[in-house]
């Protein structure tokens, strides 16, 4: 079982560790079809299936450091980001795009549909992925109007929402 922990540097920096690799004590949601197996969160939930996974905890800046694999082909998840518990996050919120996108069932994606994407909005650089069964890591970056994705090291995504949007998608008071 891997060991997870924060470097001293990560916790003087107020970093906060979300799954230790055994609890889910910090999330919220369907526990069910998401569950500690081996030190990873399984997932077993099908698209348009039962519900989402959220964070206890609400944050609006915030680095989110994840690793991930495909277990099989044509997996399609997604982490939501400001977004309210019980709402589709890629339309209330925004959804940042895990796919497994070069699976053929994807045929005709739309590039701002594939993986690392601001669903709908901001399009990210193209990344290939390994077999099936290749770890990757990832970091979303949230910054105020500005949205990172890296993947495997490389920024496939650097954009500000709120000019991806063109003005459409802020609060009524043109707030965050």
């Amino acid at each position: 079982t891997p060991e997870y922990r924060l470097s001293s540097e990560e916790e003087k920096e107020g970093f906060e560790l979300l799954f230790d690799g055994h609890s889910l004590e910090k999330w919220q949601g369907n526990l069910v079809d998401y569950v500690p197996v081996d030190g990873y969160i399984h997932v077993s939930a099908k698209y348009g299936g039962s519900g989402n996974l959220y964070t206890r905890k609400t944050y609006s800046d915030f680095i989110y450091r994840f690793e991930f694999c495909f277990a099989e082909p044509g997996v399609n998840n997604g982490v939501g980001i400001r977004t309210h518990i019980g709402t589709d996050a890629a339309y209330d919120g925004m959804e940042i795009q895990v796919l497994d996108h070069d699976d053929p069932i994807y045929k005709g994606l739309r590039p701002y549909q594939q993986h690392g994407a601001v669903y709908g909005i901001i399009v990210p650089k193209h990344v290939r992925f390994g077999k099936i069964g290749t770890w990757n890591t990832e970091e979303i970056r949230a910054v105020g109007d500005h949205i990172t994705v890296t993947v495997n090291g490389e920024v496939i995504l650097d954009g500000n929402i709120r000019e991806a949007c063109q003005g459409h998608a802020v609060a009524p008071d043109g707030g965050k």
